[in-house]
């Protein structure tokens, strides 16, 4: 699947991705990774059953103002424990599929909103 994102400002953002990989500014990503439009991706969190608390509050350091949360190829809510340290400082938390993630994290960061992609790959 090919993604367009039409608007300046944006220096990363998903330009396409498949059931195990993403593309991100023409450059295939094959492993997990959390993504900034300001900032190079960064390699990211574990298998969806071994992620820990840690993997989302390190998420805190790069400022977000929301997380989309890309479980993979099928939608699965990570346990509530490993995301309080987003609640408790009131950063958004949004749980998608990884190609739904990648999608949402366009748009919203071609709104100009401090969006970050916490992306997980099978």
């Amino acid at each position: 699947m090919k993604f367009t994102l039409a608007t300046s400002g944006v220096t990363h953002s998903f330009t396409a991705c498949g059931d195990d990989w993403v593309e991100i500014n023409g450059q295939r990503v094959v492993h997990s990774l959390r993504l900034m439009a300001d900032q190079a991706p960064v390699a990211w969190g574990h298998p969806f059953d071994a992620l820990q608390e840690t993997d989302f509050s390190d998420l805190l350091d790069c400022r977000p103002e929301l997380v989309v949360f890309g479980s993979g190829r099928v939608f699965r809510f990570p346990h509530p424990r490993l995301t309080r340290a987003l609640g408790e400082a009131r950063i958004g938390f949004e749980v998608m599929d990884t190609r739904a993630a990648c999608r949402t994290f366009n748009v919203l960061a071609g709104e100009g909103r401090r969006v970050l992609a916490a992306i997980l790959l099978d």
